[in-house]
């Protein structure tokens, strides 16, 4: 009797959980960096589960073509808006993620990609390395420290609570956060709960922590950039669809608002030819948020359990509820 089949949508996935995987099902791994549409629609039919990232796309075409075996989606990342959720309920498919595994290592990205922006570290180093080291001025290279400033977080959870108390080591003067709720531990802290426009003009520095969705799409818009302080820096580690990025690039070109550290953009992978790689006042990364060997290796697991628990008919470890 065949086992059921396993597509994992990327390659290097740490053999851990590739290991859980072929205990219980035949698994296929896709050999491209970048998989295409094209490629998985190919390889998926059949498929029992896929073993995904926010790179694939799952929509209804997908899940239509792999048919009536497919049962469950792994997805190793917090965020799902790459899958389209009313095909998944509509085919019965269930869902998994990877939220709390890797709060701590994403909220550890943000503050660096923070000081980096705000200190102008890359600008630095790019001196260093190409003969611009020759300014002994007082002012040169001189960025804004975080103490003593007043930091935004847009959305709360897990991740901007931790960014947040690893913030607040830095003796800011102000703590102001976005949320459906009152956060109790946040306000622990000296958070303020605010509106999102009252944050924007009011923050230093604006920390995009919010999961992407409908409601949250263009949450910073240029009517919202022009409401910023004119040396605000903004950090985005959520999505790259939290912001409208013709928006942004224009208010950075002009100088409107102080910088950007953007872990997240659109698309991804950022054309080379896009505007915010020719910009001093920007940090760009790779969408590496989560990446540090133990989180990724969590994470791996993780979705590896998530798919397993569906075959054996239990409750995921973490699934998403729809």
């Amino acid at each position: 009797m065949s086992r059921p089949k396993v597509l994992v949508a990327m390659k290097l996935v740490p053999e851990i959980a590739l290991d859980l995987l072929r205990k219980r099902f035949d698994v296929e791994v896709c050999d491209s960096i970048l998989v295409t549409q094209a490629e998985l629609m190919k390889k998926v039919p059949g498929k029992f589960a896929i073993f995904c990232s926010p790179a694939n796309k799952i929509d209804e075409e997908l899940i239509k073509t792999a048919g009536p075996s497919l049962k469950v989606v792994g997805t190793i990342s917090v965020g799902y808006d790459h899958v389209d959720m009313t095909a998944m309920k509509k085919y019965g498919i269930r869902l998994g993620y990877t939220p709390d595994v890797l709060t701590e290592t994403v909220a550890e990205t943000t503050v660096g990609l923070l000081i980096a922006t705000t200190r102008r570290f890359f600008e630095a180093n790019h001196a260093v390395k190409t003969g611009g080291w020759k300014d002994v001025t007082l002012v040169w290279m001189c960025g804004r420290g975080i103490r003593n400033s007043v930091v935004g977080i847009v959305g709360c959870g897990n991740i901007g609570t931790s960014i947040a108390k690893k913030l607040k080591a830095f003796e800011i003067s102000q703590l102001l956060y976005t949320s459906r709720t009152e956060k109790p531990a946040v306000n622990a802290l000296g958070g303020k709960l605010v509106t999102i426009d009252e944050l924007v003009e009011q923050s230093d520095f604006i920390i995009l922590s919010i999961a992407l969705n409908e409601d949250t799409k263009f949450i910073i818009n240029k009517e919202r950039i022009a409401k910023m302080k004119s040396h605000a820096v903004l950090v985005n580690i959520g999505r790259g669809g939290l912001i409208d990025q013709d928006a942004l690039i224009e208010a950075l070109q002009e100088n409107r608002i102080g910088g950007a550290g953007l872990d997240v953009m659109t698309p991804e992978p950022l054309p080379l030819d896009s505007p915010l790689m020719k910009m001093d006042n920007v940090v760009l990364l790779p969408h590496i948020g989560s990446a540090s060997i133990e989180t990724r290796t969590e994470m791996a697991i993780l979705t590896a359990k998530n798919i397993i628990a569906v075959l054996d008919n239990i409750a995921m470890p973490k699934e998403v509820q729809f």
